[in-house]
């Protein structure tokens, strides 16, 4: 079986309306077909690297070949987990978490994207707080920061909606212009403090823990 070679494809993260999990290849290319269909408005610039704005076929494109790219690079020093969230059995998003030497800092930092016709549902925090459950009470994460553009209100509230505090800037550059964006910073006891989503989490073995870079 694939989950012998690759445990991951056998977590689980459940909440009340969600399933996060990796997808089959057929689930993958519905959930480029959500890319495809928009995850913003065209007047709205949610990301630096700007792959939401590209047309349609592109974009789904870029949402397969990130998925792939990111199992590929996967090591326990650095890796990527692309979860697709399932809201009543179809994918609606994709909720990322990253980390570089987890093991030892048990830091991690994320990153999502809902398509265009599934937002204004509160489905974009149900799926952070589910991640967190997974980093905080399955993997013992000390803290998780995020990244979004200061006029990406939505993304912010979300955030500090889930206990994230201020961290500083960062200034980069987007078609030859700075862009101020917000890092924000969650600490464990912070999540704690705010966590009321009922999560589950299965398939969470041992062999797949060591993906993660714990041997503990």
């Amino acid at each position: 079986m694939i989950t012998d070679h690759w445990p991951l494809r056998g977590l689980r993260v459940t909440s009340p309306r969600l399933e996060l999990r990796l997808p089959t290849e057929d689930e993958l290319a519905e959930v480029a077909d959500v890319a495809a269909r928009g995850v913003h408005l065209p007047q709205d610039r949610p990301f630096l690297t700007p792959w939401g704005e590209l047309p349609p076929a592109e974009r789904a494109r870029h949402v397969m070949q990130s998925h792939w790219a990111r199992l590929g690079r996967w090591s326990t020093q650095h890796w990527a987990l692309d979860l697709v969230a399932f809201h009543e059995g179809r994918p609606v998003g994709i909720q990322d978490m990253r980390a570089e030497e987890f093991g030892v800092r048990r830091e991690i930092v994320s990153g999502s994207w809902l398509g265009l016709e599934h937002q204004g549902k509160g489905l974009g925090t149900e799926m952070r707080a589910a991640m967190l459950h997974l980093a905080f009470a399955e993997l013992g994460a000390r803290s998780a920061t995020s990244l979004s553009f200061a006029d990406n209100h939505s993304s912010l509230a979300v955030s500090r909606k889930l206990g994230y505090r201020g961290d500083g800037i960062d200034r980069d550059v987007l078609d030859g212009r700075v862009v101020v964006s917000e890092r924000l910073r969650l600490s464990s006891e912070a999540w704690a403090e705010h966590a009321r989503t009922p999560v589950t989490v299965t398939g969470l073995s041992a062999d797949c823990r060591t993906m993660f870079g714990l041997t503990d």
